[in-house]
C-alpha cells in the first residue's frame, strides 16, 4: 500500500518507516514533487494535522498522512504545545526553542510536561484521527545528541534518559509518535484484513 507522508523532515520519515515496516510504501513529498510550503495555521495540533493532510489530497489526490506534534509543559499552561516548531519566533530553530523553554522553567519545581502528538490519515476521501501522548519532565540542562527538537530536554515517565540519548527503536517503543503511528498501524492492518488492500 503507498501512502503519502506530507513532511518535509527527514528524522520524521525515518522514524516512521522504521515504525511501519514493509506492507508500506512510504513516499515523501519530494518524491510526488511537492516542494510547497504546506500551512500549518490552526491553533490545535488535530487542526494542522487535518490542514496538511486536506492540502495533499485536495492537490495529488493521493492517500496520505500527515502529523503534529507538541510539547506541552504543566507550568506553563500547556505551552508551547502548537506552537512547538516556531516557539522562540525563528520556524524549527531547535536550539532557540529550546532555550526559551529552559529560560522559562528556571526555578519552576513542577517540571511535568508531555508530548503529544496527533495523525490526521486520509483514505479513500475519509478522514481519520489517531493520538499518542507520553508523560514526562522537563530536565535542568539538555543531555544526550540524538533526537530532534526538544528531545534532549525531556526525559519520559519510567526512564533515566532524555529521548535524545535513546537510539531511535528504543524511542520509538515508548514515543508519542510511535504510539500515533501505532494505532495507524493497526488501523491500517484491520482495513486491509476487512477489504483488502486497494
Amino acid at each position: 500500500m503507498k501512502l503519502v507522508f506530507a513532511t518535509n523532515n527527514v528524522h520524521k520519515l525515518e522514524e516512521i518507516k522504521q515504525m511501519l515496516g514493509d506492507p508500506y510504501t512510504l513516499v515523501s513529498l519530494k518524491e510526488i514533487q511537492c516542494f510547497d510550503d504546506i500551512p500549518e495555521e490552526q491553533d490545535t495540533l488535530e487542526g494542522n494535522a487535518l490542514q496538511k493532510a486536506r492540502y495533499i489530497h485536495e492537490r495529488y489526490g493521493i492517500d496520505c498522512f500527515a502529523d503534529d506534534t507538541g510539547l506541552e509543559i504543566e507550568a506553563l499552561d500547556m505551552a508551547p504545545g502548537v506552537y512547538s516548531a516556531r516557539y522562540a519566533g525563528t520556524d524549527h530553530n531547535s536550539e532557540a526553542n529550546m532555550k526559551k523553554v529552559l529560560s522559562q522553567m528556571n526555578g519552576v519545581t513542577n517540571r511535568k510536561a508531555r508530548f503529544r502528538t496527533v495523525i490526521a490519515l486520509i483514505i479513500n476521501r475519509k478522514e481519520y484521527l489517531f493520538e499518542g501522548i507520553v508523560n514526562g519532565h522537563i530536565l535542568p540542562s539538555p543531555k544526550g545528541d540524538s533526537g530532534f527538537g526538544y528531545d534532549p530536554i525531556f526525559q519520559p515517565e519510567g526512564f533515566a534518559q532524555s529521548f535524545a540519548e535513546m537510539n531511535l527503536a528504543d524511542k520509538n517503543k515508548i514515543s508519542h509518535r510511535g504510539r500515533a503511528v501505532e494505532k495507524l498501524c493497526i488501523f491500517l492492518k484491520n482495513r486491509e484484513d476487512k477489504h483488502g488492500s486497494n
